[in-house]
């Protein structure tokens, strides 16, 4: 099995017009580098649904990825929009892996409880919206990325279709 690929997509509209240092971003790429995965597509765009749905289509038609990892967009905010630029262009939804982030993220910060996370399967690639906090970006992808490499092998064929233990 080789490598999975994948691409960053950061969420600022701060860090689009170069007025803020994107930290969410890196730590993704050190956190998915140290377990082995290659990053093949980064960018930052701004809080703007169509642009983000958009890139995230194109990101997922184009085999550019196996798994696209956004980080922003997912509070209250007004221009928070990352869960409906998501949720707007994947085929099936994947609401377990936001879930079991929210719940394991609930032991360091009730806050997490505010996080409107979504994740979803655009023809091969999942899709996971993490957080824009540098550190909740690291306790929510080092608690997923173990469970995520099996849910890849089966998006590529390559894992067992007896999921049953």
């Amino acid at each position: 099995m080789s490598a999975f690929r994948v691409a960053i997509l950061t969420a600022s509209d701060k860090g689009y017009a170069g007025q803020r240092e994107d930290l969410s971003g890196p730590a993704i790429r050190e956190i998915v580098e140290a377990n082995g995965y290659e990053v093949t597509h980064t960018i930052i765009l701004p809080d703007d649904q169509e642009m983000l749905a958009a890139e995230i289509a194109r990101i997922c038609d184009e085999d550019v990825a196996d798994l696209l990892l956004t980080t922003g967009g997912t509070g209250f905010s007004p221009r928070d929009c990352m869960p409906e630029a998501t949720l707007s262009v994947v085929e099936r939804a994947v609401p377990g892996i936001p879930e079991a982030m929210r719940l394991f993220s609930l032991k360091y910060s009730q806050r997490s409880m505010l996080s409107r996370a979504a994740a979803g399967i655009r023809r091969r690639t999942l899709v996971v919206n993490l957080p824009g906090s540098p550190k909740a970006v690291r306790e929510n992808l080092e608690y997923a990325i173990p469970t995520l490499a099996h849910g890849l092998e089966m998006l590529r064929g390559e894992g067992s279709a007896d999921c049953a233990r």
